[in-house]
């Protein structure tokens, strides 16, 4: 199976639901139309921002069907297909296949500490099964458990189809590792950063772009970036990547956040419901006002 062609900004798109916890259609074709009238390179759906680790199987293949079929190839589909159980993992990548996304992306299991050798296996198994092209999926702080770079090179060495990886680490020195290591061996493997501020910092040693969440609302930050990057525009890049800066001290604000990227999108034109799923709660006024702050701060919103 050939590699699927991703780079640049893909964000992680936040999954809308009415007040009732319900899956709302309306909002979420509002964004992805919004989406679409940027310059953002593709979708991720059904990630954390997309709020998969609360949601059943069931809807969460409603959801990747009404969210593929709205894109409609315009641009290339990820679905986020983790679960704790391998097999599950594999039901939805082939249900993803069979809609037309393009890459499935999958965090390894987070309840159960597993030895090396079964995150190894586990990935290997949903690799030589899925029927798509595979994104591992890096975010220890969640997990609790890191994909070594040992572990990553072995992956992309092993297994052709395991395309690349979103790594969402708080140390650019793990992302420089596996473009040097991984994708020095590999050069077809895709390298995202999960955390927007190291966009710059991970093209400049040869990965492949981000998975930001900011993207959602404020997409001509970091696709500003990205575009600027490949131009060698590097006065541009100036002026954005301190917006940038300024921009991600979102994620501190609130614990999950995707009520907040919500809030985000909804503060920034987009006539969607924010309602989040439990045991998520709605972020508190306080912080809807440290968020406006920091719209505000970085550009965003008009002062």
């Amino acid at each position: 199976m050939s590699a699927v062609k991703l780079g640049g900004v893909i964000p992680p798109v936040p999954t809308i639901f009415s007040a009732d916890e319900t899956f709302d259609r309306r909002g979420m074709g509002v964004l992805i139309d919004r989406l679409l009238a940027s310059d953002v390179d593709g979708f991720l759906f059904l990630g954390s921002a997309g709020e998969f680790s609360q949601l059943s199987a069931p809807e969460r293949r409603e959801i990747a069907e009404f969210c593929v079929g709205r894109v409609a190839k315009r641009r290339p589909v990820i679905i986020g297909t983790a679960s704790c159980s391998t097999r599950e993992v594999i039901e939805l990548s082939k249900h993803a296949a069979e809609i037309g996304a393009d890459a499935v992306m999958v965090v390894n299991p987070y309840y159960s500490l597993l030895t090396e050798e079964r995150i190894y296996s586990h990935y290997r198994t949903i690799a030589e099964s899925a029927g798509l092209p595979v994104l591992l999926y890096n975010f220890p702080a969640l997990t609790g458990q890191d994909l070594s770079v040992d572990l990553v090179r072995r992956l992309a060495r092993d297994c052709p189809n395991i395309a690349g990886i979103k790594d969402t680490v708080d140390c650019t020195s793990h992302i420089r590792r596996i473009v040097l290591e991984v994708k020095g061996e590999r050069p077809d493997f895709i390298v995202f950063c999960g955390f927007d501020e190291y966009l710059l910092d991970t093209l400049l040693v040869g990965g492949d772009g981000a998975i930001p969440a900011t993207s959602n609302f404020a997409p001509e930050i970091t696709c500003g970036i990205y575009k600027a990057f490949r131009a060698g525009d590097f006065a541009t890049i100036k002026t954005l990547v301190p917006r940038l800066a300024a921009l991600s001290r979102i994620y501190s604000i609130d614990t999950p956040f995707s009520g907040l990227i919500k809030e985000a999108i909804r503060l920034t034109g987009s006539d969607i419901p924010t309602a989040v799923v439990a045991p998520a709660t709605a972020p508190d006024a306080a912080m809807k006002q440290r968020l406006v702050d920091i719209l505000v701060r970085s550009g965003v919103l008009p002062a």
